[in-house]
């Protein structure tokens, strides 16, 4: 079973997306950039166009709304061939995020927010109040940002605000072109698990172009892995591809790592949660040594129960309070992030612990290098029993 299959089903608020034989010539071009795609991309699912560079992905998602018009062939939205709608009434329905945001310079974020919410009437009443309502969506706190250019934003912030401009007209489909491609590693696990949270709440349908593998099997619900002139190779749950391949340019995406892979596939919230001692930052050094008494160091958390940094036992023994005692700091995982990303967190940490935190980055738990042994455990006795193997995963 997939994530995307064990995860509460939001109400959907996406549409259905049919390409049908769509194909792009170029002149001058003996071969077609995009060569006959056929493909349905269910209501409020994630389907990511993976393959590499040139192949075709993004001219294959940018005639879905038009960018690029299509030679031949049919895109259907709900029902309705895209090329019988007015191409910016099209493109007003459609929410469009790039690689670096693609946000407008001279414009605050506010105003880039507004964009589309203008354009098709909102009044300023509503398109303010929607605003600060896309700010806190994404993580950003309108009192501070709105106002903001996005020259004093950094590459994250961007994109979460580029992200907010796509979705602040409230459309049933978001095309996102390498989004993420920009920014660190650390920053991009984030920005993807904000996205997944997103989803969560909106059901959206959604259209992720990247050449990530990793990313694309983290994300997707579905994956279009492609080869030239965008021909799909494979469309198929991310599991059902990891665990067979259709060929070998598919296995090569795929990698030698395949079985790690299957850590992808779940999230640090489905498996079991270790515990540890925690006190809270204004606590007596006093409650913090009874605390520690049976663990061999403490957690401390801030009023809102986030985690501060850990403070060793031996270290509360000759402190006068909590702040003057030596501390070290706290590595800390989303219970979106995968079980792929605790293991590199793990290996990163001398104590191979990482402190799990939820939507509002409250300590929930903590995740060990024995919560992952287990779940691969797990897996392991499934797939000999023949329960619950990922070429199961039905349709």
């Amino acid at each position: 079973m997939t994530d995307s299959e064990t995860r509460t089903a939001p109400a959907v608020s996406g549409v259905e997306i049919v390409l049908d034989a769509v194909t792009k010539r170029y002149p001058g071009q003996h071969d077609p950039a995009v060569d006959a795609v056929s493909m349905t991309i269910p209501a409020g699912e994630i389907v990511v166009l993976v393959g590499p560079s040139g192949c075709g992905k993004t001219t294959t998602m940018r005639m879905i709304n038009r960018l690029i018009e299509p030679t031949s062939g049919t895109v259907t939205i709900d029902g309705r061939d895209a090329a019988g709608i007015d191409a910016d009434q099209l493109r007003r329905g459609i929410g469009y995020s790039i690689q670096q945001a693609g946000l407008f310079p001279h414009m605050t974020v506010a105003k880039n927010i507004a964009t589309v919410p203008g354009l098709i009437g909102w009044d300023r009443a509503r398109i303010a109040a929607r605003t600060d309502e896309m700010l806190e969506l994404v993580g950003l706190d309108p009192g501070i940002y709105r106002r903001r250019y996005p020259r004093q934003l950094s590459g994250g912030q961007q994109q979460r605000v580029g992200v907010a401009r796509a979705l602040a007209a409230d459309p049933p489909i978001l095309l996102m072109d390498e989004p993420f491609g920009a920014v660190d590693p650390i920053t991009r696990g984030l920005l993807q698990d904000e996205l997944l949270r997103l989803q969560a709440e909106l059901g959206k349908t959604i259209v992720f172009v990247t050449h990530d593998f990793n990313e694309a099997v983290k994300l997707g619900d579905r994956i279009a892995v492609l080869g030239d002139h965008s021909r799909i190779l494979q469309y198929d749950r991310p599991a059902a591809i990891l665990a067979d391949p259709a060929d070998d340019t598919v296995a090569g995406f795929a990698g030698s790592d395949a079985a790690l892979k299957q850590l992808t596939l779940t999230r640090i919230r489905e498996v079991p949660l270790g515990e540890c001692a925690t006190v809270s930052a204004d606590a007596s050094v006093e409650v913090a040594r009874t605390v520690a008494a049976e663990w061999s160091r403490v957690l401390v958390l801030d009023t809102g129960g986030r985690p501060l940094r850990w403070i060793a036992g031996a270290d509360l023994a000759h402190a006068d309070s909590l702040h003057e005692a030596r501390s070290a700091p706290v590595e800390t995982l989303s219970a979106e992030s995968t079980l792929q990303e605790a293991l590199a967190a793990l290996l990163g940490d001398r104590n191979a612990t990482a402190v799990v935190t939820g939507s509002h980055g409250e300590y929930t738990g903590l995740v060990t290098i024995d919560t992952l042994v287990g779940h691969l455990a797990a897996l392991r006795t499934a797939n000999g029993s023949g329960e619950g193997t990922a070429a199961d995963v039905p349709a």
